[in-house]
């Protein structure tokens, strides 16, 4: 479905990503992996269209889409959960998932907010509260609806267990396995290394910006240097 290949992209003249490649297949799950400034959350701004490559290609089910604006992208089906979650809080819940739904046709929105309350029951019982008033957990809930309100191909989520109780992280997991599950394809995020390659068909390591180790995530768990760099063993 997605394939990146050679990309390159700087924060002015800072480089911070060198010949980035790796594929994402339709209906997978896979996992970015890393230490922080590694190039993850760089590379989903890149696929996003919030950050122009240098250089490199992007494709979407054949088709290229880098340097392409935000609003095309997610008109072509890729959408982009942001680390920190990015909700309006002074806005209610149904106000900040309808927000998703902007580029959408206005009567596909109803349909789309049944399969988000269906995913997350504890959304629509809140869904007049203000956003900002919600816990972390519910917060994280409220931006993935969002995004599904968009009716993604690809969902991309940055960390989105982070800064949640371990109950709320063990949640937030079985729901990205049941997005997948309906059929949406999954690029992954996450520090949390263990949980991430367990759930995911396929990972990437990433270390200052280049690719270092790629495999499924069977394979990732087992490699010695993933263990001994991620999993503290």
């Amino acid at each position: 479905m997605l394939k990146v290949e050679r990309l390159q992209a700087a924060y002015g003249k800072v480089q911070t990503l060198w010949e980035v490649a790796f594929e994402v297949p339709k209906g997978a799950i896979v996992a970015l992996l890393g230490a922080n400034g590694a190039g993850k959350t760089t590379t989903l701004k890149v696929l996003s269209g919030l950050l122009r490559p240098r250089s490199g290609a992007i494709l979407l089910e054949g088709e290229r889409i880098d340097g392409r604006s935000p609003t095309e992208i997610v008109r072509r089906g890729i959408v982009h959960v942001p680390e920190g979650r990015g909700l309006f809080p002074d806005m209610s819940v149904i106000d900040n998932l309808l927000m998703g739904a902007y580029a959408a046709p206005k009567g596909s929105r109803r349909a789309r907010l049944e399969k988000v309350f269906a995913i997350f029951p504890r959304v629509e019982e809140r869904q007049q509260q203000l956003a900002g008033t919600l816990s972390g957990g519910e917060q994280q809930m409220v931006a993935i609806g969002r995004g599904l309100m968009a009716d993604p191909k690809l969902l991309m989520l940055d960390e989105p267990s982070l800064g949640l109780a371990p109950l709320v992280v063990e949640e937030m997991f079985r729901v990205v396995k049941e997005i997948n599950a309906f059929g949406v394809t999954v690029l992954l995020v996450e520090q949390n290394t263990r949980h991430a390659l367990a759930l995911s068909n396929r990972g990437y390591v990433l270390e200052a910006g280049r690719v270092v180790l790629s495999g499924s995530g069977e394979q990732l768990l087992a490699d010695p240097n993933v263990r001994k760099a991620y999993l503290g063993l």
